[in-house]
């Protein structure tokens, strides 16, 4: 697929066939989001892909009923966790600069949208869940102390094709001084 197909294409998509996602796709989707660029290469964020029907539905109880719909159906579920206090910080672990730990979200982001647009390119619906109980999912998916729980990122292949949704005036985006 067109790099601008892709992103004019990607949707935040709710339902998913009842089919699974092959563990060498899995495995394709992060090698493709690692491609992401990061604070001076740091790679901090990190997946961790649930596919077990049973985990999926203990994750469905640490969320609100919006979300549990979306887990409870879809074939992949991806915690993504970024290594902490790593992205944008020097090695002695000072702030390099005033964001301070907000690039650790800043690479994060990038990386789930990189991981988002290349499962777009393989017919893969995502959406991007961020309200959840962090704690639970945590020692569910026995994620380390020394990374954060940012996002969680639904995934399967499309039922239905999702309309694209309005968009603000570009006027009301862009300043060009």
């Amino acid at each position: 697929m067109e790099t601008l197909k892709c992103i004019e294409t990607r949707r935040s998509i709710r339902k998913y066939l009842n089919k699974p996602i092959e563990h060498e796709l899995i495995e394709k989707l992060v090698s493709e989001a690692q491609n992401a660029p990061t604070w001076k290469n740091s790679q901090t964020t990190r997946f961790t892909a649930v596919t077990d029907r049973t985990v999926l539905n203990e994750i469905c109880s640490a969320l609100p009923s919006f979300n549990s719909a979306v887990v409870g159906q879809c074939p992949l579920l991806i915690a993504v966790s970024a290594v902490t206090k790593r992205s944008g910080f020097e090695r002695d672990g000072t702030p390099t600069t005033i964001l301070g730990e907000a690039y650790t979200y800043f690479d994060c982001g990038a990386t789930v949208q990189t991981f988002c647009l290349a499962a777009n390119d393989f017919g893969v619906g995502t959406v991007i869940l961020g309200i959840f109980e962090p704690a639970k999912i945590r020692t569910l998916l026995d994620i380390p102390e020394s990374e954060d729980l940012v996002v969680l990122v639904a995934c399967g292949y499309t039922e239905t094709e999702a309309p694209a949704p309005q968009r603000r005036p570009l006027y009301d985006v862009l300043r060009i001084i």
